[in-house]
């Protein structure tokens, strides 16, 4: 259990952030494809709003992540696996490297204010880039560009260009900034969590993580919550036998509740109910529910299912 109970200090579950630069500071990045989702990960950090110096873009295992300006160097350090990783996809849309060399320019000249994707594409057939609407090409080569530096997409969906004036940084300080995050943990899970791949990735030791007991901490995690996707191998915190209630197929996961740095119980808002399935004895949720309530500006009603 002390390892779970450094890792939820780590995470800044144990030990709240004061504010959004404390949080990103520590925890690096959130996971962000899904904007609500975001929002409860830093709710359940100790940070009720994400306005301030974040953006969205693509980074770890070339999925939308929100990260602070400050560390926006880790878009060219990690862009160029997930350019090469896709490439083939984009052969098959198309999207050959000419017509992808020719978009980068047309983007900065068409994305003079952020745009919804409709809008976007629209613009950019006007200036000789055509994509079918009704394929999955503008969203590859969005994803192209978005690893190339040179867009990304807000907190209301739309798309705007990127900015990245921080200092390049390597490996080695992803490694880091990893560590600080997501300690104790393994190389294999570097590599899991960054999607890097391993010949990158040699010669890094073990991580340990900073002195931490467990305290009894209660936290009412939501969907795509860093806690377990910064792992490989995840059954420290959850057990086998509960996976499937959680892991529940492609990359997705369920809320979930961890107490001590252990899952043990999965949940659900429907309106103002918070339907709540535990995996053994019931856990003391008083107090979450009623954050979460006064976090999602309802009065919530815990249920047990």
């Amino acid at each position: 259990m002390t390892r779970l109970a450094e890792r939820m200090r780590a995470q800044r579950l144990s030990h709240p952030a004061a504010d959004l630069a404390d949080l990103f500071g520590s925890v690096f990045a959130l996971q962000a494809q899904d904007v609500p989702a975001a929002r409860l990960a830093a709710r359940a950090r100790g940070v009720r709003s994400l306005d301030g110096p974040v953006v969205r873009t693509w980074a770890m295992r070339g999925t939308l992540h929100l990260l602070h300006e400050d560390d926006l160097w880790v878009v060219p350090l990690l862009g160029p696996t997930f350019i090469a990783a896709g490439r083939r996809r984009r052969d098959q849309l198309g999207l050959t490297d000419e017509l992808c060399a020719r978009a980068l320019p047309a983007l900065r000249e068409v994305l003079t204010e952020p745009l919804e994707r409709a809008e976007l594409v629209r613009r950019l057939a006007e200036v000789g880039i055509a994509l079918d609407p009704g394929t999955q090409a503008p969203a590859h080569l969005l994803a192209f560009a978005a690893h190339s530096g040179v867009l990304s997409r807000g907190l209301d969906d739309t798309y705007r260009l990127l900015d990245i004036t921080c200092e390049p940084k390597g490996v080695d300080e992803l490694w880091r900034r990893y560590r600080r995050a997501y300690g104790p943990a393994t190389p294999d899970d570097f590599a899991a969590w960054s999607g890097l791949p391993k010949r990158l990735l040699k010669d890094l030791p073990e991580v340990i993580g900073a002195p931490a007991e467990p305290d009894g901490t209660v936290r009412m995690l939501g969907h795509f919550d860093p806690y377990l996707l910064g792992y490989r191998d995840r059954s420290a915190a959850l057990a086998p036998e509960h996976a499937p209630l959680v892991q529940t197929g492609g990359g997705f996961l369920t809320p979930y509740v961890v107490v001590d740095g252990r899952v043990v119980a999965v949940w659900r808002r429907e309106g103002a109910r918070i339907a709540v399935h535990p995996f053994g004895d019931r856990p003391d949720l008083a107090a979450e529910v009623v954050d979460l309530g006064r976090f999602l500006d309802v009065d919530a009603r815990l249920t047990w299912v």
